[in-house]
């Protein structure tokens, strides 16, 4: 079996043609998907796929894009959402300064405000990161060890030398299809990393794989990433699959 631990499902570009995209991904022998919460309206969304489908589990949480909705009433709102049974982290959040105009210290207030919520409630942690590294280093140097389910950087675009950082705090590490890219430099990132602190993902709609690029990017692609990181490793499919569900049930507390 598959798993994808991180897809947006709830995305209007896979939304319009669910039937079909959960039809393949069940196809492809992808047998459970964490359909990840970005903003507060999302989160409930993607709760609602979880009630519905039996593969579907689910996260709560506001990405840095909407930092400015993380207060008071927005923490109580994802406190109540993580009683739901098959909400499995809050996430996603963090930090994200790749596009002009972004406050620094709201997305530092807003991922502080949902760290916080994470310790209280006892819950593992999805975080964002896109060139803001030194400030999610140095946040979660301080969290690290109050987070004692620990925490996952999806979709991880770092550095080795930030990577083995955080590894040492303790950190799971997710890939997905921009790890197949041709002059992707992540597959260097994945050898420094030990095989029980990966999981693999497709962050879909976005970063569709090798030979899909350019495409609507679903979870049927993400056995692709598995057999990538095979070769990465060296090692069989089955040995990936294997270590990845072991991975993925420890993180998540499955």
């Amino acid at each position: 079996m598959f798993i994808d631990s991180h897809a947006h499902l709830t995305d209007p570009k896979i939304i319009c043609d669910f039937d079909r995209v959960r039809a393949d991904y069940l196809n492809a022998n992808v047998g459970l998907v964490i359909d990840v919460g970005c903003s507060l309206k999302s989160s409930v969304d993607v709760m609602g796929n979880a009630d519905r489908y039996r593969e579907i589990y689910f996260s709560a949480g506001c990405h840095p894009d909407v930092a400015g909705e993380v207060n008071d009433t927005a923490i109580e709102k994802l406190r109540e959402l993580s009683r739901h049974p098959k909400c499995l982290a809050i996430g996603e959040i963090g930090l994200d300064y790749y596009y002009e105009g972004f406050d620094r210290e709201v997305q530092k207030s807003a991922f502080i405000k949902q760290l916080d919520l994470a310790v209280t409630l006892d819950m593992p942690v999805i975080v964002h990161s896109r060139d803001a590294w030194q400030d999610t280093v140095n946040i979660l140097k301080e969290y690290a060890p109050k987070l004692k389910k620990g925490f996952l950087m999806h979709c991880y675009s770092g550095s080795r030398e930030i990577a083995e950082i955080l590894l040492k705090l303790g950190a799971y590490f997710s890939f997905g299809g921009a790890l197949t890219f041709k002059n992707s430099k992540k597959s260097e990132v994945v050898k420094a990393l030990p095989m029980d602190r990966i999981l693999v993902e497709t962050d879909c709609p976005f970063m569709a794989p090798v030979p899909h690029r350019g495409k609507v990017n679903e979870p049927k692609y993400v056995p692709i990433v598995y057999e990538f990181l095979a070769g990465v490793y060296g090692v069989s499919v089955s040995q990936i699959e294997s270590q990845i569900e072991l991975n993925f049930n420890k993180f998540f507390n499955m």
